[in-house]
């Protein structure tokens, strides 16, 4: 999806990464994502709010506020829970129809995937099709 096609809020993030030349710059930018989540309670780390086919820990929950879709979730890996920071932060306040149809390829944008690993990218790719789902729960 082209960044013109995007939600402002995804297209200012992407254009953020864009300016960082340098792949360590990414991923601390990406790390940075993680650290502004909300605090996730532990209570709700439950089978259900977990990311399945992730190698590490991600829990994801999804609610609706005023039509408007909010995404918390916590992991136990830097990178999975940058990828969390990074993609609330982009669908957050957004409407369920317009998470339900966005794609994933606009990680390809971020310029990460130089240095991802597959088992990272899937991780992106596993938490971004949870959203997904869970905004489908919600509707």
């Amino acid at each position: 999806m082209p960044t013109s096609t995007l939600p402002a809020s995804i297209s200012k993030l992407i254009d953020r990464f864009q300016t960082l030349s340098d792949p360590k710059a990414r991923y601390e930018q990406l790390i940075l994502y993680g650290k502004k989540l909300p605090p996730f309670d532990p209570s709700l780390k439950l089978p259900d709010n977990r990311v399945s086919g992730c190698i590490s820990n991600v829990y994801l929950t999804a609610s609706l506020e005023d039509g408007q879709v909010i995404f918390n979730g916590d992991s136990d890996a830097l990178i999975s829970k940058g990828f969390l920071g990074f993609l609330a932060t982009g669908m957050n306040g957004l409407p369920p129809q317009t998470i339900l149809q966005l794609t994933p390829d606009f990680v390809q944008q971020l310029g990460l995937s130089v240095s991802l690993t597959p088992s990272r990218a899937n991780g992106f790719v596993n938490i971004f099709q949870t959203m997904q789902r869970k905004t489908m729960a919600l509707v």
